[in-house]
């Protein structure tokens, strides 16, 4: 699998980035599989697909604050992501795992690779809901996916040194919420992994088998999907 440890200027291209991934290896222009890390130096919030910006998202006070408000490809809810959150994202061949075509499984394999990849850190930890890994019940990694026709982007966070009262500052509390949550406020939800952001980087390249590094991106497409979709308050603010 190829590895691209890639961090663009702003939170439009990198979340642009995972997206033109996915379609060039769609295309079949580029490596079929391939891991991206990153990591923002700056805090954004990002809403899923179908999320309801004002239902999920403190817009007041990301105003106040100039936090950008961005919405993602792929579904789940609101996350807030800056420094001390790894990002990843991991494009997946359903030619050669044609289990991924349905979503239960896709959600099992990836996050099965990383718990596994993470217990190798610390060995206390849980898949818990639908796509969240846990530590003491608090969960530190949630995840979501895009399915294309022929591949997967499955692309998640990984909190280990967050502020982590920025979440509640700038999210309301969540209009669907996962059983083992118990009505839970962000700040007793919630948690850090305990490890370095080298640490992270390591095992999860070396769960995947990422070992093929690459600084090949597709910059053009890039530009092309910020100013269509990344940048746009027609897109970002649409629900």
């Amino acid at each position: 699998m190829q590895f691209l440890d890639l961090t663009l200027p702003t939170a439009a291209e990198n979340l642009a980035l995972d997206h033109a991934l996915l379609e060039q290896a769609e295309r079949a222009q580029g490596p079929g599989e391939q891991l991206r890390i990153w990591e923002p130096d700056s805090p954004f919030v990002v809403v899923g697909r179908s999320s309801r910006v004002a239902t999920e998202v403190n817009l007041e006070a990301c105003r106040r604050d100039q936090i950008p408000v961005l919405r993602r490809g792929s579904g789940g809810a609101a996350v807030v992501a800056g420094p001390g959150c790894l990002m990843y994202a991991v494009v997946l061949s359903c030619r050669r795992r044609p289990e991924l075509r349905m979503v239960d499984q896709a959600h099992r394999f990836v996050l099965g690779v990383l718990a596994d990849a993470l217990r190798s850190l610390d060995a206390d930890l849980e898949i818990s809901g639908i796509s969240d890994l846990t530590r003491h019940g608090r969960k530190f990694s949630g995840n979501s996916l895009r399915c294309k026709r022929n591949h997967v982007l499955y692309h998640g966070t990984i909190l280990y040194d967050f502020s982590l009262p920025s979440i509640g500052r700038y999210l309301k509390t969540p209009p669907r919420q996962p059983d083992y949550r118990r009505q839970r406020p962000h700040d007793a939800f919630v948690g850090n992994f305990p490890a370095n952001q080298e640490a992270l980087r390591h095992v999860i390249r070396q769960a995947w088998q990422a070992d093929q590094a690459t600084r090949q991106w597709t910059r053009k497409e890039v530009a092309e999907l910020v100013a269509s979709r990344y940048s746009a308050e027609t897109w970002n603010y649409r629900l």
